[in-house]
């Protein structure tokens, strides 16, 4: 499927050192790209994207509404954040019934609804699973409490350790995600521990336990005959744990206190052995339906994981993984101080690391991490969007990154994330993902024209009488520049052309994709913070005297159809271009 090859070269000038790679020789011309590969995949956060009925909490049938939005941004499938039954303690990341709907998002008519448009569209629908976890109100965890069968063992139940005084104590040193103490808590209806490496009010489940995943693959095959298309499996790597309870060791990290979870280092609950196993019975589950439909049934997966642990969900050809887990350098390792070499570096460490014939895929941004501009710089957005839409991959976004969506400002009285909570009011802001979470600026009306209610779920960003999506679709902005990247990613060249790094300078970085006789195109990015002017000619001496603008970030000064002196092109600061040798009206 996908083919890594190496071929290095050092070009000197008078001035400069370039550095180019070819690094990918394309799709073979009898292989036939699957819809996963060649589709973007745009992440919903439900409560945030549309409300319909006035409660100020986004809904099914908000996002049914907007179904046609995603066709003008060529999105072909749409992840949709939990929507199954839940307390909402963690915002549908505590699960008390796989099976329904909750009643805050709508019906299960609702659901069809939205999937039948979403069908219509042509877009795929997958939704986010949570199988490490439930809520404590599931069914399961409450008769587990009273030793119910079959539900006993459903979760991890542990006796606790007696201290010299005769005290209970947990089994463990393990610690919580969210930064409020012991991983275990005490019941004393059951005089037990149970591990929730996340809330207290979100038990993980057993997966030693056969039950526990024969529960798991009905659920699965539950929504699958409902007709979604696949689903991204939250939290992966914490479905097992050592089973001998070992301690986890210090991790001697600076600003964290002892019960805050990156005070350790997680060798005993994260990327256990049998968890690879686990996600490749789950691939066998959708490989099976697929059989019957004849349309892949698609699982990407999420882990922050070391690099090796990350790829090794992938599975391999006999024994497949995920289509995919996802690529987070350009979350965890890209940053404002990162030049063109760590980017260069960074896309090359992907398509090598991945195992043979798997597939590469790009994020930029999620609901767990600051926003991609603001993380970077606003006037990035465009250039980072430039290199995850027209690398060979898949591309995951996040709502609102289409827009250039900064950070809310959200205050410690607005906060709702128990990430933030679980801190108090000093230390909040490290660790609220709230600010991520605000509602979609739709236009410059009363709430944005997310919603009519006087109070809403999250604030909206103080910005959005400019940046919206009205707004935006009326002049040069990301949002118009998403839209020409979305479109161009679609042409052969990008489907199945191939693939060669540069690195221009040391802050300006560059990619070129070719096919046969369709158009090349050359993308450059400035990451630096002053003006560049690189010869292209340098890095690629095949190219023309001239290349023409396809597509320019809002702050290029350049607009579509100017033609450059390939070796002679400007870049202000954080500036990017996609250069081609095509007539403009030429895909």
């Amino acid at each position: 499927m996908f083919k890594a090859i190496t071929l290095c070269m050092w070009l000197f000038s008078s001035n400069s050192l370039v550095s180019s790679e070819y690094i990918y020789e394309g799709l073979s011309d009898s292989a036939e790209p699957d819809w996963w590969q060649t589709e973007i995949i745009y992440q919903i956060y439900v409560r945030s994207f549309k409300d319909s009925n006035g409660d100020g909490i986004g809904d099914l049938n908000g996002i049914t509404e907007k179904v046609p939005y995603f066709k003008t941004i060529n999105v072909g499938a749409v992840w949709l954040s939990p929507i199954f039954l839940s307390p909402q303690n963690d915002f549908g990341y505590d699960i008390s019934d796989y099976k329904e709907i909750d009643p805050l998002y709508g019906s299960m008519a609702d659901f069809e609804r939205m999937r039948d448009e979403f069908h219509k569209h042509g877009i795929k629908i997958l939704l986010d699973f949570v199988p490490n976890h439930t809520s404590d109100e599931h069914e399961w965890f409450q008769k587990s409490i009273k030793k119910i069968e079959p539900f006993s063992d459903y979760y991890v139940w542990k006796d606790p350790i007696r201290d010299e005084y005769g005290n209970n104590t947990p089994p463990s040193n393990w610690l919580g995600v969210f930064n409020s103490g012991s991983a275990w808590e005490w019941n004393e209806e059951r005089q037990q521990y149970y591990l929730h490496q996340f809330q207290v009010k979100q038990p993980d489940l057993n997966y030693r336990n056969p039950s526990v995943r024969e529960e798991i693959k009905n659920t699965l095959l539950y929504w699958l005959g409902r007709g979604v298309d696949g689903f991204r499996f939250d939290a992966v790597n914490y479905l097992y744990e050592r089973e001998d309870l070992a301690d986890e060791p210090k991790s001697n990290k600076i600003g964290y206190l002892d019960t805050d979870y990156d005070s350790l280092l997680h060798t005993s609950t994260l990327d256990q052995p049998e968890t690879y196993t686990i996600v490749r019975q789950w691939r066998q589950v959708l490989d099976s339906y697929r059989t019957r439909e004849k349309k892949t049934k698609f699982m990407m997966v999420e882990c922050y994981s070391p690099f090796n642990q990350t790829m090794m969900y992938y599975g391999n050809n006999s024994e497949p993984g995920a289509h995919f887990p996802f690529n987070f350098l350009f979350i965890g390792t890209f940053d404002q101080q990162s030049d063109a070499a760590q980017v260069h570096e960074m896309i090359k460490s992907w398509i090598y690391g991945m195992p043979t014939g798997m597939w590469p895929n790009w994020v930029l941004g999620n609901h767990d991490n600051a926003r991609v501009a603001s993380r970077s710089n606003p006037m990035l957005v465009d250039g980072l969007h430039m290199i995850q839409h027209l690398l060979p991959g898949t591309s995951v976004t996040y709502y609102g990154d289409e827009l250039g969506m900064i950070d809310t400002n959200v205050r410690w009285d607005q906060t709702v994330d128990p990430a933030g909570l679980n801190v108090g009011p000093y230390r909040f802001l490290k660790f609220s993902r709230d600010p991520v979470r605000t509602p979609f600026p739709w236009d410059s009306s009363y709430n944005a024209g997310f919603s009519n209610s006087s109070t809403l779920w999250l604030p909206l960003n103080a910005d959005y009488w400019k940046k919206n999506m009205a707004d935006e679709s009326r002049h040069k902005s990301n949002l118009k520049s998403y839209r020409q990247l979305s479109q161009l990613r679609r042409s052969p060249t990008f489907v199945r052309g191939d693939l060669h790094l540069y690195t221009l300078s040391k802050w300006v970085f560059g990619f070129s994709r070719s096919f046969y006789d369709h158009p090349t195109y050359f993308i450059v990015v400035n990451f630096g913070s002053e003006i560049e002017t690189v010869n292209l000619l340098e890095a690629r001496g095949t190219l023309p005297l001239t290349l023409k603008v396809k597509v320019s970030s809002i702050n290029s000064g350049y607009v579509t159809g100017n033609v450059l002196c390939t070796e002679k092109v400007l870049l202000r600061p954080k500036a990017a271009l996609v250069l081609t040798t095509s007539r403009i009206n030429e895909a």
